[in-house]
């Protein structure tokens, strides 16, 4: 079993881990679906079905927090089945199969369930393909392999906004609101990359085992996890509560008098910085502490959302919506390597399951705050809001740095 796995973390492509080279094309499939689509929902929401943003940020908020549950449960369930790859298929194939129902959707209840669908298979297959990713990586490219896996996702994004603005060009150009036909079309053309991600994880993916699974039962009192990851997980949760949906952003940009047409080329290049930034960030986690890149996105992340809740003029919301992308480069994938440097492999399966529900808990809370937030006192409160609690989890997280590990 130790040789097995050996094998596997000298397994690469092109220099990058084996898994993380095919969930990160996977993740570029997927992602490029899921823009052409969640992307345009919240306008969809807002300008087709005349939903009220506290409707939005129900949705949204019941969308990142549906799967929390089962990232925990999935997490645990990986460790004790010794078995990630099945979980993994499973999960993406809920997805692929809720995205197409979009097109019929004619009301926000109708939205909800399927976002709630899609979401599931996000809760089912997040935390075992980390694990995949982490238990067949060395400890000293644990920031390399989840920088490119996290690169991978914006550069889909990128095509998929490209794509999408080709078609807004030539069917809407210069509209202000996204329209029922529009984004039925968007839908359509989501389709099938999602499937061909499928086909890449079952015909390519490898499963691994521990030499020593986990025995435990499922521990939500995090028993068993030293201290400094507790912590940890306090500060993700804590700056959480404050990142409300990235429907908001959208919503605002469209306030401020941006076309469909020019939010999809600001999401572009939104998301071209994010993939610049995510692989060097991951490389240089592995040569200092993840803590301070992870401070340092936040910091970003807590001006980018002060600068929201203030400016007026359009081109200030669309160099704040581009840079804002920097945030998501120097935290996402580097999070996620954080914590397999806190916990031992047999139990990296569950402490991804707790890290993604702490996460998905206060997600909702976020989203639904932000969306009453905006409708009852004013559309920059959300945004100064977050940027509070950035900074506060920053200050806390800076106490994790150098903290003894038990």
């Amino acid at each position: 079993m130790k040789n097995e796995k050996n094998n596997l973390e000298e397994k690469k492509i092109l220099g990058i881990p084996w898994n993380a080279f095919i969930f990160g094309f996977v993740s570029f499939l997927n992602d490029f679906s899921s823009e052409l689509t969640i992307r345009a929902l919240p306008l969809f929401l807002k300008n087709v079905l005349n939903a009220k943003t506290s409707v939005i940020g129900l949705i949204e908020g019941v969308a990142d927090s549906t799967a929390t549950i089962l990232k925990i449960f999935s997490g645990y369930l990986s460790d004790k089945l010794n078995q990630r790859k099945w979980l993994v298929t499973i999960g993406y194939g809920l997805s692929a199969l809720s995205k197409p129902l979009l097109y019929f959707a004619n009301n926000w209840v109708f939205v909800l369930v399927i976002r709630f669908l899609d979401r599931v298979g996000k809760g089912i297959r997040t935390s075992p393909r980390d694990a995949l990713i982490a238990n067949t990586t060395k400890k000293e490219e644990l920031g390399k392999a989840f920088g490119f896996s996290r690169a991978m996702d914006p550069a889909g994004a990128i095509l998929a906004l490209i794509v999408g603005s080709f078609i807004i060009y030539h069917t809407s150009k210069n509209t202000l609101k996204l329209t029922q036909h529009l984004f039925q079309i968007l839908v359509l053309v989501s389709i099938l990359p999602v499937f061909i991600a499928l086909f890449l994880i079952i015909a390519f993916a490898v499963d691994t085992k521990n030499q020593n699974p986990s025995a435990a039962k499922v521990n939500l009192s995090l028993k068993g996890f030293d201290k400094k990851f507790k912590l940890y997980l306090l500060t993700i949760s804590i700056f959480t509560l404050g990142n409300s949906s990235d429907a908001f952003l959208i919503l605002q940009a469209q306030n401020r008098g941006l076309t469909v047409l020019e939010i999809f080329l600001m999401l572009a290049a939104f998301n071209l910085i994010t993939t610049l930034s995510s692989y060097p960030a991951g490389i240089l986690s592995d040569k200092i502490k993840r803590q301070y890149l992870i401070v340092a996105g936040w910091i970003v992340y807590a001006l980018i959302y002060l600068g929201f809740g203030l400016v007026t003029k359009t081109y200030q919301i669309v160099a704040l919506y581009i840079l804002y992308g920097l945030y998501y480069g120097l935290t996402e994938g580097v999070e996620k390597a954080l914590v397999a440097d806190l916990v031992p492999p047999e139990k990296r399966g569950t402490a991804y399951g707790l890290y993604n529900g702490a996460v998905g808990i206060f997600a909702f809370p976020a989203s639904l705050v932000a969306g009453f937030l905006w409708q009852y006192i004013s559309p920059s409160a959300p945004f100064i809001f977050g940027a509070i609690l950035a900074i506060f989890a920053s200050v806390m997280l800076l106490k994790v740095v150098n903290m003894k590990q038990e």
